[in-house]
C-alpha cells in the first residue's frame, strides 16, 4: 500500500491501524533549532481525543504522544522526527459480525476490491484513528510557522442547521463540545445530536478553518497552487466530501463586480483589500489576507439503523454497525482540519523561503 506520505519540503508519513498496537508518523524536513517537546503537541491531540463528551465516540484513548527521534536537548535537529501514540482501548470483538460483510458508506468494499484483503477491525488503515497523527504533525507545523501565524477552526453547520455569522465569537469555540462560535447554534445542536443518536442515526457537518498572519507569496501559479494543495489536504480527511476556498460555491451566485476584491493603498504603505471573497489566495498565491477554507463532512456511516449490503460471498445481507462511534464525526474533524491547514502552510512557507529568501513578508509595493 503506497501513498502514505504528503507534503514536499515538510513531508509527513503516517503509519498504523485503528486496532493495532500503535499509530505514528515520521516528519521529514523540519528545520533545526526549533524548540519542541511533547508538551507542544499534546494540547492539540487532547482537542481531538475521543470520549470527552456524550456527543463523540466513547472509545477511551489517552492519545499520549511520544517523540522518538529528531529532537535533542529540547530542540529539533533537522533529522526525521518520529512520533508515536499507543492504542490502549481497542474492542476488536465489536467488529466480528462485519468481518465478512461490507458496511454501506465505508471503505470496506473498495479496500477489498483493491487489495484483496482488509483489516475489518474499525476499518484498519482507513479508520479516522489515523488522523491523530495528522494532528500531532500539525502541532509541529505550527512551530515551523511561528507565533505570528494563527490557525483556527470552527464547526459552522451541523446537518441542515448553520450558525448565525453575525453571532460569531471565537471565544465560544472552546466553551462547548462542538467547537461552535455561535452559542445559540451550539444549544440547538445538543438536541439535534441527542435525537439522532437515539434514532440510531448520524449527522453531517461543515467546518471552517482560518489562518491569519500569512505572508503574501506562498504558492505558485500552475502546479503548486496554495488553494489546490489545501483542497487536496482537506479532501484527504476521512469522510470529507467537499471543499471550498473563500466564497467557494457561493461565488457562482455573485456578479463579477461583487466578487472582485478591490484594492486600496493603506496609510502604512501596504496594499489593503476591500473584501476577502478569494479566501486569501489569488492565482494560487497567498495575498497576505486570512486564508479561509471550508469542508463538508458526511454523516457517520457507522449507524445502528439496519442497511442493506452484500457479503464476501456475494449474498445480500443486512448490516448494523455496532461499537462506539461518533454520531457526528465532523465534531472531531475540527482539529484535524486545523492540522491539515497548518501542514500545507508550513510546507509552502519552506518552499517560498527556499526560492525567494529575500521576498517581502508584507503586502508592500516597491517604491520607485
Amino acid at each position: 500500500m503506497s501513498h502514505n506520505s504528503f507534503g514536499h519540503l515538510f513531508r509527513v508519513t503516517t503509519w498504523g491501524e485503528s486496532h493495532g498496537p500503535a499509530i505514528g508518523c515520521v516528519i521529514d524536513g523540519c528545520p533545526p533549532r526549533i524548540a519542541l517537546s511533547e508538551a507542544d503537541i499534546q494540547p492539540y491531540l487532547d482537542l481531538r481525543r475521543p470520549g470527552q463528551s456524550s456527543f463523540v465516540t466513547q472509545r477511551q484513548e489517552a492519545d499520549v504522544v511520544k517523540i522518538l527521534s529528531g529532537v535533542f536537548e529540547g530542540m529539533t535537529t533537522g533529522t526525521p522526527i518520529a512520533l508515536m501514540i499507543e492504542n490502549t482501548d481497542q474492542r476488536s470483538r465489536d467488529y466480528g459480525e462485519i468481518a465478512e460483510r461490507f458496511r454501506p458508506g465505508h471503505a470496506d468494499l473498495t479496500y477489498e476490491l483493491k487489495y484483496g484483503i482488509r483489516d475489518y477491525r474499525g476499518g484498519g488503515r482507513s479508520s479516522a484513528r489515523e488522523t491523530a497523527m495528522r494532528v500531532a504533525a500539525g502541532a509541529v507545523a505550527r512551530k515551523v510557522l511561528g507565533p505570528d501565524i494563527s490557525v483556527r477552526g470552527a464547526l459552522v453547520q451541523m446537518g441542515p442547521d448553520a450558525i448565525d455569522r453575525a453571532a460569531w465569537d471565537w471565544g465560544q469555540v472552546g466553551q462547548n463540545p462542538f467547537f461552535c462560535p455561535d452559542p445559540g447554534a451550539a444549544a440547538r445542536w445538543e438536541g439535534m445530536l441527542a435525537a439522532a443518536r437515539k434514532a440510531g442515526s448520524s449527522l453531517g457537518a461543515v467546518i471552517e478553518v482560518v489562518a491569519e498572519g500569512i505572508p503574501p507569496g506562498l504558492g505558485a501559479p500552475i502546479y503548486a497552487k496554495l488553494d489546490a494543495d489545501l483542497a487536496a489536504a482537506l479532501m484527504g480527511i476521512n469522510a470529507v466530501k467537499g471543499v471550498e476556498i473563500g466564497e467557494g460555491f457561493a461565488a457562482a451566485r455573485l456578479a463579477g463586480e461583487a466578487n472582485a476584491d478591490e484594492l486600496r493603498m493603506g496609510p502604512d504603505g501596504r496594499v489593503a483589500f476591500a473584501a476577502n471573497h478569494a479566501g486569501g489566495i489569488l492565482g494560487g498565491i497567498s495575498t497576505g489576507q486570512p486564508v479561509v477554507a471550508r469542508f463538508a463532512v458526511k454523516p457517520t456511516s457507522s449507524i445502528l439503523t439496519p442497511r442493506r449490503s452484500v457479503d464476501r460471498q456475494g449474498r445480500e445481507v443486512e448490516v448494523v454497525t455496532k461499537g462506539r462511534h461518533d454520531p457526528c464525526v465532523g465534531i472531531r474533524a475540527v482539529p484535524v482540519g486545523e492540522a491539515m491547514l497548518a501542514l500545507v502552510l508550513a510546507d509552502h512557507l519552506l518552499r517560498h523561503r527556499a526560492q525567494n529568501p529575500d521576498a517581502p513578508s508584507e503586502a508592500r509595493l516597491p517604491r520607485n
